[in-house]
């Protein structure tokens, strides 16, 4: 390499996962970065015509910004996930320019990179990260090395539940400014809310709305209003889960304001920090390739020719981010307060010498109609399937009474298990969380926050987002929450794993059919 190329060489990024054929310069700063979208005459992104749109206009969009092919230390490119077309288009374009240039490969996950051109532009340095595009939808955080996947969508990505929507209706691609241009003509309208604990699901979603014979301005609004206070919801509760204080919007449905307005809304109530960074770096872009090819490069991160194949199905937490080594650890341990106030994602529990009161609050950032809602269908539910639970051999808390929005409940001596996570505890949660499926419940919200382990039993906590249910795929999902959660908070996830599967066994005949759904959701594309 030469001198030039070492003191201000810059790396090149080319970003082409999906519609948007991307690339730019990156050295102390963005120095160049131009963009070629591909535009369908109808309907969705078609895989096979974005891949031919980006072949044909490579050429032009990399001549833009590689004036100086003298200065380059690098190519970088996005490796996937993404549409399979589109990636190879890419990745063939730049393994030419590597061997060209005589400089090395990096293969960027596209998700890390929305993350890290975010830090990067708004100075966050440990942030929880709501990441929604069209084919993504994650809430993410650094923890152990990683970017964990504290929930994601069970089906389909936020902005492509938009643009179907949008399809149905004749309105442009993509549909996100249009619906949100429709909004805020409109009134909110009742829709369906799918929070599984951490996870979301939009297609029951999108079906209400499309078959909806209100006004089309109401639909929308009813859309963009459950739709956004869902993806908030699971922010919160990452939040209070992981304990940070900063949240970070990124992907191209953050350019959203009403998103935005509701993510800051909810920030500003927990004393936490939010941040989106400038529009041009919320879509696919080239530089958020460039700039974290250059951090990985810098950090010795390189990938050979040989081996810088394609990952259509790439996830954010198979990436080692050898480059930061500074915050995110694993949780301190910390006990319930005395005689004080805990606040959650949903509740503000006071605990009390012999009791715990837990009040649903209002959300400042949810339309009040939906707001009201969710608090009395949460709140009733909640006392009746604790109590099913407890009669069904479920260690739970002994109710007390019940308001509108308040449960009056015996306070359960233990240590939370998120902070207890040895093999044999989780086994206890394993056989609780048996009993409970057997007894045709699903807990909704299995995160080692809500099991308290005492004695030699694991007493499960908030029933907010439980319900009835003989489905196997219910009892997958709600392991899947659980697994999630353990893999992304602990570091012995495998033997974790292995502890509960023995408990849960252990008490419900059925472990094995819903251990194979479990997996099937697992594997389950989360990109289109």
């Amino acid at each position: 390499m030469s001198d030039t190329r070492s003191e201000d060489g810059l790396v090149l990024g080319l970003e082409g996962t999906a519609w948007n054929l991307s690339a730019a310069l990156f050295g102390e700063g963005l120095v160049a970065l131009h963009s070629s979208p591909y535009i369908p005459q109808k309907g969705g992104i078609h895989p096979r015509e974005a891949a031919q749109h980006h072949a044909s206009v490579m050429k032009e969009v990399v001549s833009r910004v590689l004036t100086e092919p003298e200065r380059i230390r690098a190519i970088a490119f996005s490796q996937g996930p993404g549409l399979g077309p589109s990636l190879r288009t890419v990745a063939t374009a730049a393994r030419a320019l590597a061997i060209a240039l005589g400089v090395p490969l990096v293969g960027v996950n596209h998700c890390v990179a929305h993350i890290e051109i975010g830090r990067w532009a708004t100075g966050f340095a440990d942030p929880i990260v709501l990441y929604a595009s069209g084919a993504n939808t994650q809430v993410l955080g650094f923890l152990n090395g990683r970017y964990r996947i504290f929930g994601e969508t069970l089906d389909i990505g936020l902005g492509n539940a938009l643009d179907k929507f949008a399809r149905s209706h004749d309105l442009p691609h993509p549909g996100g400014p249009a619906i949100e241009r429709l909004a805020r003509e409109g009134n909110y309208i009742e829709l369906p809310y799918t929070v599984k604990g951490m996870d979301l699901a939009f297609s029951g979603l999108v079906s209400a709305a499309q078959e909806s014979t209100a006004p089309l301005e109401d639909v929308c609004a009813g859309l963009q209003e459950t739709a956004f206070a869902m993806c908030v919801e699971v922010t919160e509760r990452a939040l209070a889960h992981a304990g940070k204080d900063e949240v970070l919007l990124v992907g191209g449905v953050g350019a959203n304001a009403r998103l935005q307005e509701m993510l800051r809304t909810m920030c500003e109530d927990r004393g936490a920090s939010f941040a989106v960074p400038e529009r041009i770096y919320l879509g696919d872009n080239g530089a958020m390739i460039a700039y974290t090819g250059k951090i990985m490069l810098e950090h010795g991160v390189t990938l050979p020719i040989e081996e810088s194949q394609i990952r259509p199905g790439y996830r954010a937490d198979e990436v080692e981010v050898a480059w930061w080594t500074g915050p995110g650890e694993i949780f301190a341990a910390g006990p319930l307060p005395e005689g004080g106030i805990a606040r959650g994602a949903e509740a503000v529990v006071e605990i009390r010498e012999g009791d715990v009161v837990k009040r649903r609050t209002g959300k400042r950032y949810r339309n009040p109609g939906l707001d009201r809602r969710l608090i009395a269908e949460r709140t009733r539910a909640e006392a009746r399937l604790i109590a099913a639970a407890r009669r069904a051999g479920v260690p739970t808390p002994v109710i007390r009474d019940i308001t509108a929005d308040t449960i009056v409940m015996e306070r359960v001596e233990g240590d939370v298990l998120k902070y207890v996570t040895s093999a044999e505890n989780v086994r206890l949660a394993g056989k609780a969380v048996g009993r409970l499926h057997g007894a045709g419940i699903v807990h909704g919200d299995l995160t080692t926050s809500n099991m308290i382990v005492r004695g030699d039993q694991c007493v499960l906590i908030d029933f907010g987002l439980a319900s009835t249910s003989p489905e196997v795929e219910s009892r997958g999902v709600d392991l899947h929450v659980l697994f999630q959660t353990l893999e992304s908070t602990t570091e012995n996830y495998g033997e974790l794993r292995e502890a509960f599967v023995a408990g849960y066994a252990e008490t419900f005949p059925g472990a094995d059919e819903v251990l194979s759904r479990e997996h099937e959701v697992e594997l389950r594309g989360r990109y289109l």
